[in-house]
């Protein structure tokens, strides 16, 4: 038996150290103050220089733009004029669908929960028409998969507190009257008896 142990102890394997971090840290340099402002200053005044350049050429690729559309065809211009136009279009439609489902989100607690997760681009035929019943279909369906997003009702929330009307001044006696004819008769007795 002893045999045994002797094997097993011997077929493990040694554990390699790693060296410690502190040998990283011996070998940097310590800090420079002077060292450290002219780096910053000659990466500042590059920046610089690449600022400059940038206004420079800046006048440079707008010609190289205009000269590039002007080599284009009429048939590419306008089909980059279509393709902009369109993209405003879809822009414009997807605005007008989101309004209209946050509109009729009311029973949502946070109506753009709803925005955000209905595909909005389903709701509008080839016209450009949005149909509402699907929106409202699709919201009531989404409220039953989601019902902690529903708003919640006032008969199972917390009241708000009532105002206690005996408190504050009003509750020890030196309450004002509110009827304007009480007001000017205590001024007129308060006039007469001052007298």
């Amino acid at each position: 038996m002893p045999e045994n142990e002797e094997t097993e102890q011997s077929t493990e394997e040694p554990q390699v150290t790693e060296p410690a971090p502190e040998a990283d840290v011996a070998e940097e340099e310590p800090f420079d103050r002077k060292r450290a402002e002219a780096a910053l200053k000659k990466k500042n005044s590059e920046a610089e220089n690449l600022r400059k350049r940038l206004k420079e050429l800046e006048p440079l690729a707008k010609r190289a733009q205009e000269l590039e559309d002007a080599q284009k065809t009429e048939a590419e211009r306008l089909n980059d004029q279509l393709a902009a136009a369109r993209e405003r279009a879809d822009k414009a439609v997807r605005a007008a669908v989101a309004s209209k489902v946050e509109a009729l989100a009311r029973d949502f607690a946070d109506p753009e929960d709803a925005v955000g997760s209905l595909d909005l681009t389903a709701y509008v035929d080839e016209d450009g028409v949005i149909d509402t019943d699907a929106i409202k279909e699709a919201l009531a369906d989404l409220l039953k998969r989601k019902p902690h997003w529903a708003r919640p009702s006032d008969e199972g929330g917390p009241r708000r507190p009532a105002p206690d009307r005996t408190q504050g001044s009003s509750g020890n006696g030196n309450r004002s009257p509110s009827d304007p004819a009480q007001i000017f008769a205590g001024l007129m007795d308060q006039a007469l008896k001052g007298r």
